[in-house]
């Protein structure tokens, strides 16, 4: 993509306020963000109705909702050089998205493979929301005729999905919405698990031996480090299908520490793996401090937040309206006028 392009392209992402912000969400997704900012159209929410097809708590999903947003901030996201918003305080969204129900097939969500795994988990509650939820998340990107979406491997199915409805309905209506192509992170989209690195990290992982919190203290990020499995042989080399967990290490490594795999692998020769697991948990906490301080000055200030949120929101609703409005007409409904 050449910078003219980039320039041109509107870039859209969020994440769900469930369970606690990772470094695999950092360097998958939030460290990509802030570089997107500076050369695209880019748009970042909160992707707060999608979390309630598992219950929440509604004081803490609240307050964890401020603690994402300060996270956002804090990682290097700007106000002024992207739109930062609360997807429910765009209406727009849901409403795009009871439209698309209208043209989106059983078939095509019962073949998601996300629903068949969330689903088929013990005590799962499987409520309409949790099924249907791809076509929100349609309605998410399409609403703002977003060019590039950054996905990780296991949401190409969702897009998928959103340029096949998008495909469908300019179709029948003429261009109604753009066809938006993937982003894929060349370098560090999968983060594993500490504790099972043939896995991707999850916040969704019932062992917090397992994942690294952007706001755990250094203390927890050293003992997390000291305990990541890895294999019996003691070659530090990055080999992903034989060393997995050696690998994840070395990656995390690098990337914290700006240096190359290569350039870790030959300064750790012939070290042994305790090294490695205190070197890589040293990148980490170092990297971390500065994000964790600005963190707790922006999180102590929820009516700044606030402030921020609205201006977003406001300009949000300004582009997702349009697109809703010219659908709709487009179906014959009376236009809005007021």
């Amino acid at each position: 993509m050449t910078n003219t392009q980039a320039k041109n392209s509107v870039v859209l992402s969020g994440i769900q306020p469930s369970g606690q912000l990772l470094i695999s969400h950092y360097v998958g997704a939030m460290r990509n963000w802030v570089a997107m900012q500076e050369d695209h159209d880019a748009l970042f929410m909160l992707v707060d109705l999608h979390a309630i097809t598992v219950r929440q708590d509604p004081a803490l999903f609240r307050e964890r909702c401020y603690d994402f947003i300060a996270l956002y901030l804090a990682c290097g996201l700007d106000p002024d050089k992207s739109t930062l918003f609360v997807q429910s305080h765009v209406p727009a969204h849901a409403e795009l998205g009871w439209l698309l129900n209208c043209y989106t097939y059983i078939g095509e969500l019962e073949r998601m493979t996300q629903f068949k795994d969330k689903s088929s988990r013990p005590n799962a509650n499987i409520n309409a929301g949790l099924f249907d939820y791809p076509v929100l998340m349609a309605a998410d990107i399409l609403l703002y005729q977003a060019t590039h979406v950054p996905v990780g491997a296991d949401q190409k199915q969702h897009l998928e999905l959103t340029r096949d409805l998008a495909d469908r309905v300019n179709k029948l209506y003429g261009d109604i919405f753009t066809i938006p192509e993937p982003l894929i992170p060349e370098t560090g989209a999968r983060i594993m698990s500490l504790q099972d690195p043939t896995k991707k990290m999850s916040k969704s992982d019932p062992s917090e031996a397992s994942y690294v919190a952007l706001l755990d203290e250094p203390k927890k990020i050293l003992k997390k480090f000291k305990k990541a499995v890895t294999d019996s042989d003691m070659d530090i080399r990055f080999d992903p299908e034989n060393k997995p967990g050696v690998s994840n290490l070395l990656t995390l490594n690098a990337l914290f520490s700006g240096r190359s795999i290569a350039e870790v692998e030959q300064e750790l020769a012939g070290e042994g793996y305790g090294k490695l697991k205190v070197q890589t948990a040293e990148a980490v906490i170092d990297h971390l401090a500065p994000i964790n301080e600005r963190y707790q000055k922006l999180r102590a200030d929820e009516n700044e937040l606030d402030a921020i949120l609205a201006d977003g929101a406001r300009r949000a609703r300004e582009r997702a309206e349009p697109t809703v409005e010219r659908f709709m007409q487009s179906l014959g409904f009376i236009s809005r006028k007021f």
